[in-house]
């Protein structure tokens, strides 16, 4: 009790208070801008909050995360271009609405039912992140090994439509990682000579490139018309809203459940909890004929699931350190920044930090009610904003930002050079997310492993003698050989079939 009263006089600090306000307001903007997601607007703030102090700094990320992922909606309902990935699942619902004269329902509903479920996944994870971190106290490096190896497969084949891909993607996630002096041996690894290679590559400035600069190169060499505001008005949102949540309270509830279970799963995040909620909205409907004619039913379960997987994706954050999607992997390398290394032991050192953020996540999501009200009637004014004069501001508080981390020109040339990366990669269908958390959790698997091989002598049979590390190794073996041996049964009956006469 004493912990959590500490907690909640760091969070009602007028600083803490402020810089909630702030982030909510700047999620929402950048939220609501076609093109720049959530994990832009993170990473963007991560060079404001190397300044300050453990609490705001993450409760500044969590408040402009979940802020920016409901105002994705807005742009979804209005223009039909959903302002963030987690949008895109049930843009053309939206729309349709929109087009029907009931932007105000489309848009209310969203607005609701994000809150419920952000409130649901903060929730969850309030409740079991500590039971989580008791049980964590008994993992060893064997445990932690495998921890990363099932987070980064998860990483590469859940969170892709094309696991080969993914797990190019985090193949050179992994390699960037390795660049630096080696854990053991001490020597230089792909510095080429370079002085300030020997450190490693800068994670913030490669979050922000890979990020902020290739969205800004994927504008540069877009072309085509800007669409059309509509001048539908929008007065009252909340108008006839209680009889269709109550009407589908069941939904909002599934989603928000979805959403935590499939935001938990590391790589996954808020964008696969949507497609995944509305998929089932759709089959489990009494009415599926009316998904995509404008059909509200769709929009409360995938509404509640993308704000819900934002807590979700915190639970193995904060317990294992294992980044939930590639906003969490940001938050951790900020963590680390700030001297807090994420993982069980911060319940027994630091747990009036950890309750503190959680308090904020909270009252982000209350807040995000009258907020998102606001922005929805501003809407019109922030996406008049031409991109041509927004980019250029973009790119220079990314320099900025990458130049003030080390105060070296360096980390700039390394913000460019991965952002050149991330932009050919998803030129080329490469996903980016995997390649975050491969750079993330690298160090974690390679140092795990050493050790692991050092306490066992060299023996791969170390790794499945305790219990929890066998369950977790066999799980990401399975993981591993069930998509080769489900191919390799497939081939058989397809040349079974072709045989038959």
């Amino acid at each position: 009790m004493d912990v959590f009263i500490t907690a909640l006089g760091l969070v009602f600090d007028p600083y803490v208070l402020m810089v909630i306000f702030l982030s909510a307001v700047f999620g929402l903007f950048v939220g609501s801008i076609p093109g720049l997601t959530a994990t832009m607007a993170t990473a963007l703030l991560v060079p404001v909050t190397f300044f300050m102090e453990p609490v705001p700094a993450i409760a500044a990320i969590g408040t402009a995360v979940a802020m920016a992922i409901f105002a994705g909606d807005i742009p979804g309902a209005l223009l039909r271009i959903p302002g963030t990935p987690a949008s895109a699942a049930y843009v053309d619902e939206a729309y349709t609405l929109t087009q029907k004269g009931q932007a105000e329902r489309a848009l209310g509903t969203s607005l609701v039912c994000a809150a419920f479920g952000g409130l649901f996944g903060i929730v969850v994870l309030t409740t079991s992140a500590p039971a989580l971190a008791e049980f964590a106290l008994n993992f060893s490096s064997f445990e932690y090994f495998w921890l990363a190896c099932l987070g980064l497969t998860c990483a590469a084949v859940i969170s892709t439509e094309a696991p080969v891909r993914g797990l190019v993607s985090l193949l050179i996630g992994l390699f960037i990682s390795t660049i630096g002096i080696g854990i053991v041996g001490g020597y230089p690894r792909f510095t080429f000579n370079i002085t300030e290679l020997l450190g490693g590559v800068s994670f913030i400035p490669a979050m922000i490139g890979m990020f902020a600069v290739s969205e800004i190169l994927r504008y540069a060499t877009q072309t085509g018309e800007r669409p059309v505001i509509p001048q539908q008005p929008i007065r009252n949102l909340f108008k006839g809203l209680g009889p269709i949540l109550w009407r589908y309270k069941v939904n909002m509830v599934r989603g928000s459940v979805i959403g935590t279970g499939i935001g938990a799963l590391p790589g996954a995040g808020a964008d696969i909890a949507a497609w995944i909620a509305y998929a089932i909205s759709k089959k489990s409907s009494k009415e599926p004929e009316k998904f995509g004619t404008g059909h509200v039913e769709g929009l409360v379960d995938s509404g509640s699931a993308n704000n819900a997987g934002l807590g979700g994706a915190w639970v193995p954050a904060i317990v294992f350190g294992i980044p939930g999607d590639s906003v969490t992997a940001i938050v951790i390398g900020v963590l680390f920044m700030k001297g807090m290394n994420p993982g069980p032991t911060v319940f027994l050192y630091e747990p009036q930090l950890i309750y503190a953020v959680f308090i904020a996540f909270f009252l982000a999501n209350i807040a995000l009610i009258p907020l998102g009200f606001i922005a929805i009637r501003s809407a019109r004014q922030v996406l008049r904003i031409p991109r041509r004069a927004l980019m250029p501001l973009i790119l220079i508080f990314c320099i900025v930002g990458a130049f003030a981390i080390n105060n070296t020109v360096f980390g700039v040339i390394i913000m460019l050079i991965l952002g050149v990366l991330a932009w050919i990669m998803e030129e080329n269908h490469i996903p980016v997310a995997p390649a975050i958390l491969g750079i993330v959790l690298g160090p974690l698997l390679e140092d795990n492993f050493l050790t692991s091989m050092i306490k066992s002598e060299g023996s791969l049979l170390g790794f499945f003698e305790r219990p929890i590390s066998a369950v977790l190794g066999v799980m990401t073996l399975a993981a591993w050989l069930l998509p080769l041996v489900l191919w390799l049964l497939r081939k058989r009956r397809s040349a079974g079939a072709s045989a038959a006469p």
